[in-house]
């Protein structure tokens, strides 16, 4: 099963919007063939390891780290597959949380015949999918924040100039971040102040790039906008129906969504919604200044922050991470918890995740 994992992560940039899944084939302890999941609406896992088998897998096991489809989308049903072939055993590592499979999958292994066992390194097979279990259980993406901050914890001097505050490999680093996320999201501060390409470089994606999602209540954006000459799709969520506005956008190649938020703060989790739901976002990588990450934070929506730490001081005066409201107890401060600190170059990599008791859905 850590094998089929290690094939599952090789379609990590390119499976989306469908999950990364890995399958193993062996019979008389021998592996006789291996697959995975390589991009959306091709072969899965299952389908690519009984490919390259052969004729000689009556009997066998299968190793396979996501319930095998039971229903017809773009291929068909995986698990009609396995047992179409004689498969005697199928050791899988977690369910499928999507309700069209739902266990189905595996109550067909079993009324086939077919030994079936769940559970076998669950945890490390649902990490791998973190989108695809949100936006399926709980109908919004998973949201990982990037930040990028000084050694006293700044993200910019005070006249906004934040180029570059982490050093080469950080910023490539960032890079595979973005390759396997399904949009990248930020604001409309952010855009004016910047003008971020938002585009994943240097890295196979198989022509994918995640969409790029812009808040901004007032369309502010200027048609002129870097990331709107760039491949892929801009989709901007506002709260106007300036319609001389918007058709410059659109003109200059925005897609505009007006949301019925009262205002900008009540606007995130209707974007999220929105996301999930019509662009079947799994991952969204927050790329964003101090306001949207503040906003975020109160809101309990960030499930993962990864935060670059560069080995030099900004001061007093230069940007925080985050705008949120003046916190008086100390109770009342947001919990974390270290998921993984690494070196990347000369800065520190720290992942963190909110712990449960402070996490809101």
């Amino acid at each position: 099963m850590s094998r089929a994992l290690q094939l599952a992560r090789r379609g990590i940039y390119t499976t989306d919007p469908n999950p990364r899944v890995g399958c193993i084939l062996v019979k008389n302890n021998v592996v006789l063939a291996e697959g995975w999941h390589q991009f959306a609406g091709g072969p899965h896992a299952e389908i690519n390891a009984l490919n390259h088998a052969g004729d000689n897998v009556s009997g066998a096991d299968c190793y396979v780290t996501l319930e095998p489809c039971s229903h017809t989308g773009k291929t068909p049903p995986c698990a009609d597959a396995l047992i179409a072939a004689g498969i005697g055993r199928v050791v899988i590592a977690t369910d499928d949380p999507n309700p069209l499979v739902a266990s189905q999958g595996v109550q067909r292994l079993k009324a086939a015949g077919i030994k079936t066992e769940i559970g076998l390194m669950q945890a490390q097979a649902k990490a791998l999918n973190p989108g695809f279990e949100m936006r399926m259980r709980h109908g919004r993406p998973f949201v990982r924040s990037k930040l990028a901050m000084s050694l006293d914890g700044k993200t910019a001097l005070a006249d906004g100039q934040s180029k570059w505050i982490t050093g080469t490999e950080a910023r490539k680093d960032v890079q595979r971040l973005r390759a396997q996320s399904s949009s990248i999201l930020t604001g409309i501060g952010t855009v004016q102040a910047d003008d971020p390409a938002l585009t994943v470089r240097d890295i196979d994606t198989a022509n994918r790039q995640p969409l790029r999602v812009v808040l901004d209540p007032d369309l502010k954006m200027p048609a002129t906008a870097k990331m709107l000459k760039e491949p892929g799709r801009t989709l901007v969520f506002t709260l106007t129906d300036n319609k001389k506005k918007k058709n410059t956008l659109t003109s200059a190649g925005a897609e505009i969504v007006k949301l019925d938020a009262e205002d900008r703060q009540t606007m995130i989790q209707p974007v999220l919604a929105h996301l999930a739901r019509h662009e079947m976002v799994n991952e969204v990588l927050v790329e964003a200044g101090s306001v949207l990450n503040g906003s975020l934070l109160c809101a309990g929506l960030i499930d993962e922050l990864i935060i670059y730490v560069a080995p030099h001081i900004l001061g007093n005066d230069a940007r925080g991470l985050f705008n949120i409201p003046v916190i008086k107890e100390m109770n009342k401060r947001f919990e974390l918890e270290f998921a993984e600190i690494r070196m990347v170059g000369r800065d520190v990599r720290i992942t963190l995740k909110p712990l449960a008791t402070s996490y809101k859905q």
